[in-house]
């Protein structure tokens, strides 16, 4: 044992045994997150064996940098490659646990677009335990500072060096080659970062991700006109007629598009103490006036409320890694509502409590039309006027009354809420409701901001009654995405009431609420699948364009010989035969998981290829700004220097546009102020 004991100690205090023994503590703590902080759901032998040696190939290319430099400098080299590699960790640690995925280029890229108040949410994600994954580096400092490892000065032989970087590729290879055996089309086929750090690990995602950001940069300079035939094609056989029982039904109509952040279904009709969470909002989701559908799905990925944006605006997918709104929210040509409608001879705007840089806004909303974006500069701000990312929903939704009033009619405007926002703080004298009881400090208040945005919303509503608004308005409601990250597995059992759940019962959790309500509308509980790609095709349907020439990816929800599978931005899919999610198939109605016959395994693998192809193709629609190419009749181009978001000359915008046609709610109720009709028991403003 003792001599066991010295040559340990021997070999530790050579360099390649340092080297071993950082590695060693390198796999150790990243094999760790992968268990304790990451769902990266390994199943059967080969999936855990690679989860569990997936650290080490990279490791010992990585870290074998060091082997070429003599002395020191290889040790120190070796400690400050861990560094770096431990902040990478970290930060995706960090990142994992509110998002549920990695973190990508495309997201560190746009984070100075989104850094708003990230501090302060930053500060609940992060835990304490976090830091742990850089104990092994201060281990090894504090180890050589008192020499109990020596500095081994002997040079160790470049070709020594360099067979641990051939092992290290040979590796790689191996590792990627059993993956994609088990996994056919693991870098070509999936859309899910999991299944990349499963099989493969952290760096190599990493690698990989910058590979993938690298082409969507050499994508858009490649691109050619004769690239938008594969996608024309694809609409052509997959567009859907619209439903005349419904088409044109609010034709000249005024379109409110509420945004309710981080809104998810289960919500509507649940209680908390025998207490409704969303009276208002239940009451509308119940009218006999308002299409409620109850399989309605968020779609997004990293860029969440900005990929929601996009979906509804755009009938376009969000981008697998980052933001569109950040990455080419800027450049790119789009064929978006606010151009489509203002070209109808409607009136646009977009209403934000936040600063109009946030996600790109104020550079993205010029190139989708929007004739104004009233945001934070708008609105008077005071510091208990905000929380979290912005003006408290009460406060923004009846300091819009003074613009919604000026806006010459009809127009499309569309109100993003805020207030239940991530990390769903609300002060004292707002909270009106008893949050849930699962001991999950991230969840139990998210009740609480959800009842505030629904009296927000019932407020809203009387405003609309009484201006006459609502009599002359379609106003639509919609989730942009999950509240409540899957991470939360304990405390989303707790509020489904269940003992467990699986997959499917995550993938049922991704519902958000779509309404659209019209006084005379013939409304009801609309049983059919679908998601926000399916917003703006349903939407011009119902106002009377048919608009088969400008590009959607998306089908008229009402329509009835549509195709209800339901893309995942990861791959992932759901119908109302079958729900295929985390490699499992599970029957929709039951949530039985299936072992599918050969005919199932074919119906499954054309819905799989039909969401690849759609996936595929709305990212090079988007990556390669192929719109520019295209001309769709009846659609003007959209100029960006046609608008100016500033205060003065918005307000000098509509003063000439209300002189001009003389349809606004001021000119129409024939006053010179409606703000007084709008009543709110904010205590800020008392």
């Amino acid at each position: 044992m003792s001599s066991n004991i010295k040559n340990t100690r021997r070999f530790i205090n050579t360099k390649f045994g340092f080297f071993v023994l950082t590695i060693l503590l390198f796999w150790l703590k990243t094999y760790i997150s992968y268990r304790m902080d990451f769902t990266l759901g390994a199943k059967g032998g080969i999936q855990e064996f690679l989860l569990a040696i997936n650290p080490i190939p990279a490791a010992l290319l990585i870290f074998g940098i060091a082997l070429y430099f003599r002395g020191k400098l290889a040790y120190w080299l070796m400690l400050i490659i861990n560094f770096i590699e431990s902040i990478w960790l970290f930060a995706n640690i960090v990142y994992y646990r509110e998002f549920s995925d990695f973190l990508s280029f495309g997201v560190i890229k746009g984070s100075g677009n989104v850094q708003n108040n990230l501090g302060k949410s930053l500060a609940e994600i992060i835990h304490p335990l976090d830091f742990i994954v850089f104990a092994d580096i201060i281990i090894l400092i504090i180890l050589l500072l008192f020499k109990v490892i020596k500095v081994d000065h002997c040079p160790f032989k470049k070709k020594n060096a360099f067979a641990v970087t051939i092992l290290s590729i040979v590796l790689i290879f191996a590792e990627f080659g059993i993956a994609n055996a088990n996994r056919s089309g693991l870098l070509t086929r999936t859309f899910d970062n999991n299944y990349i750090v499963k099989y493969l690990g952290l760096n190599e995602y990493a690698a990989f991700n910058g590979y993938q950001t690298y082409k969507e940069s050499k994508t858009r300079s490649e691109a050619k006109p004769s690239d938008m035939n594969d996608v024309l094609k694809y609409l052509k056989n997959n567009r859907s007629s619209p439903n005349m029982e419904y088409f044109g039904k609010a034709k000249g109509k005024n379109v409110f598009i509420l945004h309710l952040e981080s809104f998810q279904q289960f919500l509507m009709n649940y209680k908390v103490d025998g207490k409704e969470v969303t009276p208002n909002l239940n009451k509308f989701y119940n009218n006999k006036s308002t299409l409620s559908f109850d399989n309605f799905y968020h779609q997004v990925s990293q860029g969440k409320t900005s990929d929601a944006e996009m979906m509804l605006e755009n009938s376009l997918f969000g981008l697998p890694q980052g933001s569109a709104m950040v990455s080419y929210g800027s450049q790119n040509t789009y064929q978006a509502a606010p151009a489509i409608l203002a070209q109808n001879g409607y009136s646009t705007a977009a209403f934000h409590g936040d600063v109009p840089s946030f996600w790109n806004r104020d550079n993205t909303y010029k190139s989708w039309g929007y004739q104004y974006f009233f945001d934070s500069d708008y609105y008077t701000e005071k510091p208990s006027y905000s929380v979290g990312y912005g003006l408290k929903d009460k406060i923004f939704l009846k300091d819009s009354a003074k613009y919604i009033q000026q806006l010459p009619q009809p127009f499309y405007a569309k109100l993003i809420t805020l207030t239940n926002h991530y990390p769903y703080e609300l002060d004292k004298q707002n909270q009106s409701f008893p949050a849930t009881k699962t001991g999950d400090d991230t969840v139990d208040p998210y009740v609480q901001t959800a009842h505030y945005l629904d009296q927000a919303f019932g407020e809203f509503v009387n405003y609309l009654n009484k201006t006459g608004l609502m009599k002359n308005s379609m106003i639509v409601l919609y989730g942009d995405h999950y509240g409540i990250s899957n991470n939360h597995r304990p405390a989303i059992a707790q509020l489904l009431h269940k003992k467990n759940i699986n997959s499917y019962d995550l993938a049922q959790f991704q519902k958000v609420p779509f309404m659209i309500h019209m006084n005379g509308l013939k409304g009801g509980i609309n049983h059919t699948y679908g998601g926000e790609i399916d917003v703006l095709p349903t939407l011009l349907h119902l106002l009377g364009y048919k608009d088969n020439n400008t590009i959607q990816f998306g089908n008229d929800l009402l329509s009835k010989h549509r195709n209800q599978v339901v893309a995942f931005r990861n791959g992932d899919l759901v119908s109302p035969k079958y729900t295929v999610v985390g490699g499992n198939i599970y029957n929709t109605k039951t949530g039985s998981i299936i072992n599918p016959s050969t005919n199932q395994k074919k119906e499954i693998k054309s819905m799989q290829d039909h969401v690849t192809n759609e996936l595929s193709l709305s990212d090079r629609v988007v990556l390669g700004d192929l719109l520019r190419f295209y001309k769709p009749k009846g659609f003007n181009t959209v100029d960006k220097k046609d608008f100016n978001y500033k205060y003065s000359a918005a307000m000098k915008q509509l003063k000439e546009a209300n002189q001009k046609k003389h349809s606004d709610l001021l000119n129409k109720l024939h006053t010179n102020d409606t703000e007084n009709l709008y009543k709110t028991d904010a205590p800020e403003l008392k």
